[in-house]
């Protein structure tokens, strides 16, 4: 399965996508929402997409907006570690506003890939 990755932090976006290739998944990066917003457009085949809600340029909460809107059959699995407010606050607002399930960082390959079997 296609899968981007939209995250800030290069560690977090390695992480992940190493995780997901050893399941035989294809994975696109993006470093923040403006970026992952554009890879859509070109790549009409992606059908899930981890997502960052903290991040310069454009954050998390109005990239999954921008996606609900825009592509209503994309999966979202939002992710944050919190900034001022904690990630808690954080993924409520993102679930509420489309994503179909959220992870708290730090979390664990296994966590991750429960999440994107709870997607399917």
């Amino acid at each position: 399965m296609n899968i981007l990755v939209i995250d800030d932090d290069p560690a977090v976006r390695k992480f992940i996508t190493t995780i997901l290739k050893k399941e035989n998944h294809t994975v696109f990066e993006a470093d923040n929402g403006k970026t992952g917003l554009k890879l859509l457009q070109e790549q009409h085949d992606i059908p899930v997409v981890i997502t960052d809600i903290v991040m310069p340029e454009k954050e998390g909460i109005e990239t999954i907006m921008e996606m609900r809107s825009q592509y209503p059959a994309i999966k979202i699995l939002a992710i944050s570690g919190g900034g001022k407010v904690g990630p808690e606050n954080y993924l409520v607002l993102a679930d509420a506003l489309g994503a179909h399930t959220t992870l708290k960082k730090p979390f664990s390959g296994p966590e991750l890939l429960l999440s994107l079997k709870l997607l399917q």
